[in-house]
């Protein structure tokens, strides 16, 4: 099961109930468990909460691509978040089909390296600043 990223927003569900005061809904960003989508709309009607799920990731597992696991078959397949053995640092923003990412980094002497597969590695600190900056679906424009 996945760990994503959702904005989560208080929601009336159901049958309205008169009350002295209306509602309030305030987005945050939360955790959702589940194999959602980005875009997916989940409502938890127990919860009384509506979630948009993003593409944007705190404290991310990393799963090795195919070409990792074909030059290091040592690798486990999955390194939990959290780990100092996790690449992936403390954020990671994935990029359109899911191979590269924008990420932080357990070591912060390989940023500006060529020492990855291709995806883009920052400092945890910048990482994290970036990551409430942006929204899912930003343009990420890539130059050679």
């Amino acid at each position: 099961m996945l760990m994503r990223i959702a904005v989560a927003l208080a929601a009336t569900i159901g049958v309205s109930v008169v009350m002295s005061s209306g509602a309030q809904a305030r987005p945050e960003l939360v955790g959702i468990n589940g194999d959602y989508a980005p875009g997916t709309i989940v409502v938890k009607t127990h919860e009384r909460r509506l979630y948009l799920v993003l593409d944007k990731y705190l404290n991310p597992a990393w799963s090795p691509p195919s070409e990792v696991k074909r030059d290091k078959p040592e690798m486990p397949d999955v390194i939990p978040g959290g780990s100092p053995r996790n690449p992936m640092g403390v954020a990671a923003m994935t990029l359109a089909g899911g191979e590269y990412a924008i990420h932080g980094t357990n070591v912060p002497g390989s940023v500006g390296g060529f020492v990855s597969y291709g995806c883009i590695r920052m400092l945890n600190a910048d990482i994290s600043d970036l990551y409430q900056r942006v929204s899912v679906g930003t343009t990420v424009t890539v130059t050679h």
